[in-house]
């Protein structure tokens, strides 16, 4: 009886080491491990276009901070984000002085804009992120679409979309300047 209870038991074990090994052999790079991720503006770009009746400008923000939790169900992530705001560029050097002074980011009052998102979702063409951004002194919720990848080396994220920046206070040569600013949102990170 104790022989054939250690032959059971033996293979049970062996049984379950086979299915541990099994769930761990899947395709190279499927499994997505949970991680926290620090962002920097090595791995993480953000940036802008503003338009005009006559035309339309690029920049973006050179440096910031934050981290990217990211366990293997995205959907329970957290992404904090701080943006020097001094660090503002654009593709025209008077242009770039004028963002930083009172008109538009007023940097030596609001030296900082953070983004902490609240909720991660599934949607049909990839996920809706959803957040409060401070900039300017205010904070606004806004969401926004993304494409989010998960790899075993990484998490990759990828935006596009509008910011209506009256919301932020921000209304400088409005009727001349559009009301929404063209967002894009990378990251890149190991």
């Amino acid at each position: 009886m104790t022989s054939m209870l250690r032959s059971i038991q033996s293979s049970a074990s062996q049984m379950a080491l086979a299915l541990v090994l099994t769930a761990l052999v899947v395709t190279p790079g499927s499994i997505a491990l949970a991680a926290d991720y620090k962002l920097t503006g090595e791995n993480t770009t953000i940036g802008f276009v503003g338009t005009k009746k006559d035309g339309s400008h690029a920049g973006g923000f050179k440096q910031l901070s934050g981290t990217f939790a990211a366990p293997a169900d995205i959907t329970k992530g957290k992404i904090s984000v701080t943006i020097v705001m001094d660090s503002c560029w654009s593709d025209d050097e008077k242009l770039t002085g004028h963002l930083k002074a009172p008109d538009f980011f007023e940097v030596k009052r609001y030296p900082e804009a953070k983004f902490v998102s609240t909720a991660i979702a599934k949607t049909a063409d990839g996920y809706s992120i959803t957040g409060d951004l401070t900039l300017h002194g205010k904070t606004n919720s806004i969401v926004f679409p993304a494409q989010i990848k998960q790899t075993d080396s990484g998490v990759e994220l990828t935006s596009k979309f509008n910011l209506p920046r009256s919301q932020w206070g921000i209304t400088y040569g409005a009727g001349k300047i559009d009301e929404n600013v063209q967002m894009s949102l990378a990251i890149k990170a190991k």
